[in-house]
């Protein structure tokens, strides 16, 4: 897994890359209240606020973590936010994305320096 400075985990899975929040994000932001998703066959840039989080402490958008076209949205978040809570590294994965370079993953953290960054 590679993680983000802005809290993301992505999971390659096959020619996809899985991406989602993480465990210190989610405790962060307490409990999740709303999710909003982006479309399907959308083309993202690095950057690009392609999500919507809010829970009862704050509003927090996800960015493109790198660049692609979302392939996959992960439904069951908009009638279960709170899942995001219960299983932010596992079942509550917010997108998959079709990566046009691999090798942006490369300039991502590993499990080490994401948890070296927050403690």
């Amino acid at each position: 897994m590679k993680y983000t400075e802005d809290h993301e985990w992505l999971r390659v899975d096959g020619d996809v890359v899985v991406v989602g929040i993480t465990e210190h994000a989610s405790t962060q932001l307490g409990d999740v209240v709303f999710v909003e998703l982006p479309e399907p066959e959308t083309q993202v840039a690095t950057g690009d606020e392609i999500c919507v989080i809010e829970s009862v402490k704050a509003a927090s958008d996800i960015v493109a973590p790198v660049d692609g076209e979302i392939v996959e949205v992960n439904d069951a978040l908009v009638d279960n936010p709170g899942l995001v809570n219960e299983d932010p590294m596992g079942e509550a994965w917010f997108f998959k994305m079709k990566v046009e370079d691999m090798s942006q993953l490369d300039a991502l953290m590993d499990e080490d320096a994401y948890n070296d960054m927050i403690d």
